[in-house]
């Protein structure tokens, strides 16, 4: 008994110095650093703050907020800090950053706010080799306004409205021989004269006549008239005559993807982005940032304005598609002027065909997107513009006993 006590207890010896062995050789891995942060960049306009940080691996990380100060903490799991790394000056929403390394052999930073605002963590995954962490923190709710328009008090917002196809191009034609191109000028001139004729509103025409443009020249066009907001008008047409309704698209995740691929290639010659700020002085993770949150912001406006427009659409005629459609039509992907394309009806059904090639329906058409933008406009006005200050004339009485945002 005692012999096999006395092999227990050596066993017992053997198997905890064996953990402990163990256990310290874990602590060590544990406290070595699976990655770097490279670099720590700060973009800021003016709907809030960006900062990015740049990293050797992708990690775990976990991101809380707090109050007096306002500040965000962000943990990374496992990671140090690069030779030199520099923290990033205050800037925006962003007065301070501070970064810590912990006994645990996380490191975590601290960065500190001039007040409390939502944050959005995500990872930018476009170069693999360096992921890029990005904390989004927007200042105020994102509203309609290209990089390019003039800021001044009281301006007009700037809608480009587009006339597809043209020229040798007729696009779609009815069973009756009605040509989607003549119809859908027919509409956008009368858009064109709605939106004209109201206060705080201007209309860019892309072509007010039977010309042949290639997509990006139409966008090119929207661009060169400081537009706030494209919207291309068509007629569809499909192989069943017997499907009608309008519906309306935005750019898809995809397309914007494939766009923003285009534009960083090329940013030596980009223009700049909303804000002001330009591609081509950045370096390619930078402007990869910048390019991603312009997108973003683009996207979730197009989105917004045109449900609003499908709201208005339905009550003149047949909605037939009352979501928001996606999309990779190119005539949609420029990078910071919000954009949508609206099919009006199906050119290819006898009874829509008649439709559009009645003036009156044309203009209960032109009438209806009309609404679906103003309304747009009226909830969501571009700072310096008519809308905007309409706008903060009423605000007091609507926002009365509401807090600061954010708390």
């Amino acid at each position: 008994m005692i012999a096999k006590s006395m092999k227990r207890h050596v066993f017992v010896s053997l198997v905890l110095g064996m953990a402990l062995v163990v256990a310290s050789a874990w602590a060590h891995v544990s406290a070595a650093p699976l990655a770097r942060v490279r670099a720590v960049e700060v973009v800021a306009d003016e709907t809030g703050t960006a900062l990015a940080l740049r990293l050797t691996a992708k990690v775990a990380y976990r991101c809380s907020t707090a109050k007096n100060p306002a500040r965000i903490a962000l943990t990374l799991r496992s990671t140090g800090a690069a030779a030199g790394l520099i923290m990033p000056q205050a800037q925006g929403n962003i007065t301070g950053v501070s970064a810590l390394r912990q006994s645990n052999g996380d490191l975590r930073l601290t960065i500190f706010m001039d007040r409390s605002l939502p944050v959005r963590v995500y990872w930018d995954g476009s170069n693999r080799s360096s992921p890029t962490l990005v904390l989004r923190m927007d200042s105020v709710r994102r509203q309609v306004q290209a990089a390019h328009a003039p800021r001044k008090s009281g301006r007009d917002v700037v809608i480009a409205v587009d006339a597809g196809h043209g020229g040798e191009d007729p696009g779609a034609t009815g069973h009756a021989g009605v040509h989607e191109k003549d119809v859908v000028l027919a509409i956008a001139r009368a858009l064109a004269r709605r939106i004209n004729a109201e206060p705080g509103m201007h209309a860019v025409l892309t072509r007010d006549r039977d010309e042949f443009l290639t997509l990006r020249e139409r966008i090119r066009r929207a661009r060169a008239g400081n537009a706030d907001l494209f919207v291309s008008v068509h007629a569809d047409s499909i192989a069943n005559s017997a499907v009608s309704g309008s519906s309306v698209y935005v750019l898809s995740e995809r397309g914007a993807t494939n766009e923003a691929a285009r534009w960083l290639a090329e940013r030596e010659n980009a223009a700049d982005l909303r804000g002001g700020v330009s591609l081509a002085d950045k370096d390619k993770r930078l402007a990869s940032v910048l390019m991603d949150l312009s997108q973003s912001a683009n996207i979730s406006a197009s989105m917004t304005a045109a449900q609003s427009v499908i709201v208005a659409l339905q009550g003149v005629g047949l909605v037939r598609k009352p979501q928001v459609q996606q999309a990779q039509f190119v005539v949609l992907k420029s990078p910071d002027i919000p954009s949508m394309l609206v099919e009006t009806a199906y050119i290819s059904n006898p009874a829509e065909e008649r439709r559009l090639r009645n003036p009156t329906q044309q203009e209960a058409l032109a009438a209806a997107i009309f609404t679906g933008l103003r309304g747009y406009f009226a909830d969501n006005p571009p700072s310096g513009t008519h809308f905007a200050i309409v706008r903060e004339a009423h605000a007091p009485a609507q926002v009365a006993g509401l807090g600061p945002p954010g708390g």
